[in-house]
């Protein structure tokens, strides 16, 4: 069996000799992605946030396509960023010149060269496609301009044409040469095969582009390294065309944690930027997304929360921490919750139950998890506080009217009244909305007390205009300790304050 597995020393020392360059892609395929399109600030921050992550190259976009997105890769590229900015181009002059002008780091030019795609959709037959790529390679180069050439569709092409071009563009002066495996049809096995064939006949630098078809892309390209390639693309998240693309925080990690490569990237700025790109994308991730996902430390059953609790390699990679990554480990209460969950949960507020008195609150937990409701901390404290037959974790906040005064000439504006330990207090602000507004007035009502909302989701419980709105929020204090809180309500506005006064009450334990 070919591979390395993270514990093989021999190994791991052999592969840390190697650097592997990570050519971030996500503006270029963000664009390319249906439904998706990213504005011009935001496309600026992501930059800034990439380059602050530690990538080689960006690829800002296509200048030609647009006079927005050409824009774009000049504004990115007058950042100073340390990553090379890069533009991407046909195999046409105005193309290149439309990257020369953004005054790029790079030139990304490309042409079809599999039969299917360069028979029908740009009808040149392979010399006249051979000759046309050397002529743009020659023509970036003469410039002054670094050049990478991509055979699109390579690993449907012919093989020895492959050979054929990679030598003439070589010839010609290209700086690197990036393998596209366009519709995301390789195997791991044949993907090793390409690139080691590709290096014993044309010895250039090779970089991977692989797409997720059939969910492949990051296995792909993990592998293109393994088999000799330089630098692999990848985009934040895996979005792209179609299916998408290799994940720049699953390729980086399994690269480094797993096969000990070294890369450039500041892997604890991972999240954050998975985080941004998630919110300026509109793409929510799912929670069972490897490494930047919510429940990728996330533990419930019993057996899980205890071993992570005393040794978290038990039921982790080890290799791989929450802290490498800028994520938490989270114990995650429900029906398969065990006793060390509940009771660092209710310690961490200085509940200590009983024996007896802790087998009942497990009881009632397990009850609510049974009925197919998510238990959150807030839910927790409620439950040992009938049990415990307190009135309960203090609750230092309790809220008495909510008043939102909103419209299209009118600056949303929220209204608070609440009690706040035992003192009448009234807030008032302004927001983008009535919902941010709210939420701005809950969080006077606490004065210099600092609380930031980490996580933010709302969702219908039903259809029509009548529907029940959840609110999940996760709420941190300055020490970092962070709940989880929920309400549902016909009002959206008071769904969203009282979730966020039922976190405020659990975190006030904490403080």
């Amino acid at each position: 069996m070919r591979g390395v597995v993270f514990y093989d020393p021999e190994q791991e020392k052999q592969n840390s000799n190697r650097t592997i360059t990570i050519f971030d892609t996500t503006l270029r395929d963000g664009e390319q992605t249906p439904g998706v399109t990213i504005p011009f600030d935001k496309k600026i921050e992501i930059a800034s946030q990439l380059d602050k992550l530690g990538v080689d190259a960006i690829e800002a976009g296509f200048p030609i396509s647009s006079p927005g997105d050409k824009e774009s890769v000049k504004r990115i590229a007058e950042l100073g960023l340390h990553a090379d900015v890069c533009g991407l181009a046909r195999s046409v002059i105005k193309d290149i010149d439309a990257c020369i002008d953004c005054d790029v780091d790079m030139v990304h030019v490309f042409i079809p060269t599999s039969d299917v795609q360069r028979e029908y959709t740009i009808k040149k037959t392979r010399e006249e496609a051979l000759n046309t790529a050397v002529e743009m390679v020659e023509y970036i180069k003469s410039h002054g301009f670094k050049c990478m050439f991509s055979p699109m569709d390579a690993t449907r092409t012919d093989f020895d044409y492959l050979v054929e071009i990679i030598k003439a563009v070589k010839a010609a002066g290209c700086d690197i040469v990036n393998v596209p495996d366009t519709v995301g049809v390789m195997v791991p096995s044949s993907t090793y095969e390409l690139i080691c064939n590709l290096k014993k006949n044309a010895d250039i630098k090779y970089d991977i582009h692989c797409h997720n078809d059939f969910g492949l892309a990051n296995a792909n390209s993990i592998t293109a390294v393994e088999a000799g390639a330089d630098q692999v693309q990848v985009t934040v998240n895996g979005i792209g065309e179609r299916a998408g693309n290799a994940s720049l925080a699953e390729v980086v990690m399994a690269l480094t944690s797993i096969y000990g490569f070294k890369t450039n990237i500041n892997t604890e700025y991972l999240t954050e930027t998975s985080k941004m790109v998630e919110k300026y994308s509109g793409i929510k991730m799912p929670p069972m997304m490897p490494v930047c996902g919510d429940n990728a430390f996330s533990h419930e059953s019993g057996i899980h929360s205890q071993g992570v609790l005393a040794k978290s390699d038990t039921f982790e990679p080890g290799v791989m921490t929450p802290e490498m990554v800028g994520q938490k480990r989270r114990i995650v209460l429900g029906k398969h919750a065990g006793r060390h969950a509940v009771l660092q949960n209710l310690e961490a507020v200085g509940i200590r139950p009983t024996e007896d008195q802790l087998n009942e609150i497990l009881t009632k937990i397990k009850e609510i998890g049974d009925r197919g409701k998510t238990v959150t901390d807030a839910d927790l404290f409620v439950v040992a506080s009938v049990v415990l037959g307190k009135k309960g974790i203090d609750e230092a906040i309790k809220l008495k009217e909510v008043s939102v005064m909103t419209g299209n000439i009118v600056t949303p504006t929220a209204v608070i009244r609440a009690e706040a330990n035992g003192k009448e207090i009234i807030a008032a602000q302004t927001g983008v909305g009535p919902v941010d507004a709210a939420l701005r007035a809950a969080e006077e009502i606490v004065g210099d007390t600092k609380y930031k909302i980490e996580e933010f989701s709302i969702e219908a419980i039903s259809g029509g205009s009548d529907s029940l709105a959840r609110v999940t929020i996760v709420l941190a204090n300055e020490r970092g300790k962070s709940v989880t809180a929920k309400s549902a309500n016909a009002d959206i506005v008071m769904a969203s304050v009282e979730a966020l006064i039922n976190a405020m009450n659990a975190l006030s334990g904490m403080d």
